[in-house]
């Protein structure tokens, strides 16, 4: 643009000024409580011999006052899929830095995180994303089907009362077992982590129904991943997505919707 080049080893060089704010930002000290964790996980490719996917996971917290707080990111063993073995890792790390309490924990369903929670933290209810339930029920239904069974699924996950969901759902099952199995079998299994969210007020099942609030950072930090291809180190790619984090939200506005949002959440979360 400007009729200069720089070589590779002076943009490392300058980028790299960023390492030492990267690691405080990663060791700092965390809120005592938070009223909801949500944990998602995004893949980035690494060189490492040859270029591989690599788990970087990513930990969202909302604060007592309504803020959303990143809480670090940590990559994954080279590999290996998202895991709940390392999930554990993380949470334990999260509990090292100050962390004594979060109410509940929001992520996508992955199998044996919610043994991986209760080793850290007894008390935390882990609620599996509705919109991942759905997404995933979908991909067993035929295109012409999809909306029906939306419909009929609707009233199971609105439901006043978990008794009042099963009831709905004996009807969905009534209707769609013959057909489709493999769904009904979906929502049983994850049963256990769909249904605690239908104790809880209105305002608190509005925020926490779905992963959208992580989902919506991972969608930027895809942008910024995706812009490079591969990245040469692990080192390399977190400090791509470091840098990402930081300039999320650089005027505040995105701040001030996002604790609006949450205050009718918050308040019930206090009487609850």
């Amino acid at each position: 643009m400007y009729g200069a080049e720089v070589s590779k080893q002076t943009i490392t060089a300058i980028t790299d000024r960023v390492m030492d704010g990267m690691a405080d930002w990663q060791s700092r000290p965390l809120d005592p409580v938070y009223a909801v964790v949500f944990i998602d996980a995004i893949v980035v490719k690494i060189r490492e011999g040859q270029v591989a996917n690599r788990p970087v996971y990513l930990a969202l917290g909302v604060t007592v006052d309504g803020e959303r707080d990143v809480l670090g990111l940590w990559a994954g063993e080279h590999g290996d899929g998202e895991g709940a073995k390392f999930w554990l890792r993380v949470l334990t790390e999260i509990k090292n830095r100050g962390v004594r309490d979060v109410c509940l924990l929001v992520c996508d369903g992955l199998k044996g995180l919610p043994d991986a929670v209760s080793a850290v933290r007894e008390k935390t209810i882990v609620q599996t994303c509705i919109v991942h339930l759905l997404r995933n029920s979908f991909k067993y239904a035929s295109k012409r089907d999809q909306g029906p069974v939306a419909k009929d699924l609707k009233p199971v996950y609105t439901a006043a009362s978990e008794a009042a969901a099963l009831d709905r759902f004996a009807d969905f099952s009534g209707k769609w077992e013959k057909r489709y199995p493999a769904i009904i079998r979906l929502w049983e299994n994850a049963r256990a982590e769909f249904v605690p969210f239908l104790a809880f007020d209105r305002e608190i099942r509005t925020v926490i129904c779905t992963t959208n609030a992580i989902e919506s950072i991972n969608a930027r930090l895809r942008r910024a991943v995706n812009a490079r291809g591969h990245f040469p180190t692990e080192q390399a790619a977190l400090k791509c997505l470091y840098l990402a984090i930081m300039s999320l939200d650089p005027t505040g506005n995105g701040r001030k919707r996002w604790t609006n949002r949450w205050k009718a959440a918050l308040n019930a979360f206090d009487i609850t």
